[in-house]
């Protein structure tokens, strides 16, 4: 106790010694700083430094300057360069991180806040987990699956120590679904749009009117293709240019979805939906739209008149999603505001 009253009498003694310097240095005599913050700010800046005269800077030349050194930098010791191929975790050479701008998977933005994306992540999305979450008490035990790669089965020398087969009904694995919660909830990663112009093989306007367009309704650059062979029944001859893709991200996704679902497909007269068998099941879903569908895009019916009509392409509308199955990939698309028909298949 006599310690704890020796530190405070201290304490106290000190602060009767400093208050009166203190309000005799500020002005008004005020006593705590709290009171008018902009007294403890300096009154100079080094913005207030006057700029370096008009002769300075024009001799200032950087390139000469390291020219003139008489010891050179090696070129390329002080530029870096991401390696291209991940070798594993303890391969001396790492990439950096995808939020790196030296990285090659790097990707600047968001530079905007889609409405759609806005409505995705405060209202969809809980209500996609909400349908599809599936409880499990404590204590459940999952029950053991079969293996999913059949083994060769007989008395033939071939059959040991082969490669186990494929599952019956395809040449292709399905992929597993894993047990949904916050981190595994459907969403949208890109869309793919794809306009095949035949026509093109004949007269180049129709591809630049193609590629016109798709660069229009999307806000990304597009893509030409050539026909890697010649096929007679569909009119193709090889090595030339026949169609125009191009690839969505991030938000330009939003938008472009935003824009068909509330003002594209709403237009369309007797229009039933996209057919329920349309999936991948991986989580793609394919439909295509007519080339007068095209024209109700904003872009395009403001300038109409610089298209001709009959150049004006169809597309197809791939959209990938993080689904692992078609239900899942269309109960997010019909959360959009995207209408399914006929028999669904999962």
């Amino acid at each position: 106790m006599a310690l704890r009253e020796l530190r405070s009498k201290t304490v106290s003694a000190l602060w009767r010694d400093l208050r009166p310097c203190a309000s005799s240095a500020r002005p008004n005599g005020l006593r705590h700083a709290s009171s008018n913050p902009l007294d403890d700010l300096e009154s100079s800046s080094s913005l207030s430094t006057p700029p370096p005269s008009n002769d300075i800077i024009k001799s200032w030349d950087p390139v000469v300057r390291t020219r003139s050194r008489k010891i050179q930098l090696p070129p390329s010791r002080y530029q870096f360069r991401s390696p291209k191929f991940y070798r594993g975790p303890l391969h001396p050479h790492q990439p950096p991180p995808p939020s790196d701008p030296s990285s090659r998977l790097f990707q600047p933005g968001p530079f905007s806040l889609p409405r759609l994306e806005q409505t995705y992540e405060s209202t969809i999305a809980p209500d996609l987990l909400t349908m599809t979450y599936a409880h499990t008490p404590p204590g459940w035990v999952k029950p053991p699956k079969a293996q999913r790669l059949r083994e060769w089965v007989g008395d033939s020398p071939y059959f040991k120590n082969r490669p186990l087969r494929g599952p019956r009904g395809g040449a292709h694995l399905r992929l597993l679904t894993p047990p949904r919660n916050f981190r595994t909830i459907p969403k949208l990663t890109g869309v793919t749009v794809h306009s095949m112009v035949p026509a093109a093989q004949d007269d180049s306007a129709y591809m630049h009117v193609a590629g016109m367009i798709l660069q229009a309704i999307t806000n990304v650059r597009v893509t030409t293709h050539r026909a890697r062979k010649s096929v007679a029944s569909w009119g193709l001859r090889d090595k030339k240019f026949v169609s125009v893709t191009a690839k969505l991200e991030r938000e330009d996704v939003y938008h472009f979805l935003g824009k068909l679902v509330d003002v594209v497909l709403p237009r369309i007269k007797e229009w039933k939906g996209v057919k329920g068998t349309s999936g991948d099941s991986s989580g793609n879903i394919t439909f295509g739209l007519e080339p007068d569908v095209v024209a109700f895009f904003p872009e395009i019916e403001v300038n109409y008149d610089v298209y001709p009509p009959k150049m004006i392409p169809g597309c197809h509308i791939t959209i990938h999603s993080t689904a692992t199955n078609d239900r899942d990939a269309r109960l997010l698309l019909q959360s959009i505001g995207i209408p399914f028909y006929g028999k669904m298949v999962n």
